[in-house]
């Protein structure tokens, strides 16, 4: 069969059909990429269910998991390092810096302790976590030279007591 255009005389020969490359496998190259392909699969499946089942037998410890020993004198040290950067005048020249190092010591703490779900039920870690919060808050949104309000700071130092008396508790 020939391809007939307007524009042309004598009709012009199609393009001979396109065969695949590839022979077609034999029998025997057939069974042999099934039986390991089976293989392959099987392998796989045993090593993952091996990893499965064994993984609960695993005992994982916590990366930073801290004693409560620790957790009490690094919250009184927060607790010191809050009173101590609130109750700072506005021109003091070092205020700028405590503010920093309140702000680096409060991001460390809570990003140590926030993971812990045995302290986030306690009375201390959710009064000192307010407290920095609203700190902090405080100093990023007005600088660290800006006075925090009256009512704000009556509030952070009730707020201290109350985890430093949980503390002394144990909660």
């Amino acid at each position: 069969m020939a391809l007939i255009t307007p524009t042309t005389s004598a009709p012009k020969p199609l393009l001979p059909p396109i065969r695949s490359k590839h022979t077609t496998p034999s029998l025997s190259t057939t069974t042999a990429t099934a039986n390991t392909a089976t293989t392959h699969r099987r392998n796989f499946l045993s090593l993952t269910a091996i990893v499965t089942l064994s993984s609960p037998l695993l005992v994982i410890p916590a990366a930073l998991a801290a004693s409560d020993d620790e957790y009490v004198k690094e919250t009184q040290e927060v607790i010191s390092k809050v009173r101590n950067t609130i109750n700072m005048d506005k021109t003091d020249p070092n205020i700028a810096t405590a503010v920093a190092e309140l702000r680096e010591t409060s991001n460390s703490w809570v990003a140590k302790y926030r993971r812990e779900k045995a302290l986030l039920g306690r009375i201390s870690f959710r009064d000192i976590y307010s407290a920095l919060n609203a700190v902090s808050g405080h100093y990023v949104n007005f600088g660290p030279t800006s006075p925090i309000p009256a009512k704000r700071k009556t509030r952070i130092l009730e707020e201290m007591e109350s985890a430093e008396k949980a503390l002394l508790r144990g909660r």
